[in-house]
């Protein structure tokens, strides 16, 4: 991230609440259209989406505004009934991947995201 942004954090650099919900809007298109990752998510994707913003934003810094609506994230337990590959792994970390390319200019920043989130995709490895 540039010097401006070394305090801030990532929720921050990203613009907050809406600069999550644009990465948030670019990724899932991706993720439906991926052939690994698509057939594991509903059809009405917006249920996920709103999930999705609301957890990031946490993740990242920001409000605990996921804990505040669903409790405790316990990630890895949400996940288990979901046939989680370390091909479905890496497939949902390029999709995540193309969506900042699309929404974050800050090449440091994307770097710092995709660092942040490879961690819990590859702990979500259940199959």
């Amino acid at each position: 991230m540039s010097d401006n942004r070394q305090h801030q954090t990532i929720y921050e650099a990203l613009g907050g609440t809406a600069g999550i919900r644009r990465v948030v809007e670019a990724f899932y298109p991706k993720v439906q259209e991926h052939p690994l990752l698509g057939p594991l998510f509903p059809e009405d994707i917006t249920p996920v989406m709103d999930k999705q913003e609301l957890f990031l934003t946490q993740f990242f810094g920001g409000p605990p505004l996921y804990s505040d609506q669903y409790g405790h994230p316990m990630m890895r337990a949400r996940h288990m009934p979901f046939p989680i590959t370390p091909e479905r792994a890496d497939a949902w970390l390029g999709c995540m991947s193309l969506a900042l390319d699309e929404t974050v200019e800050d090449e440091a920043l994307r770097r710092a995201v995709l660092e942040r989130l490879k961690a819990p995709a590859y702990h979500f490895i259940n199959s």
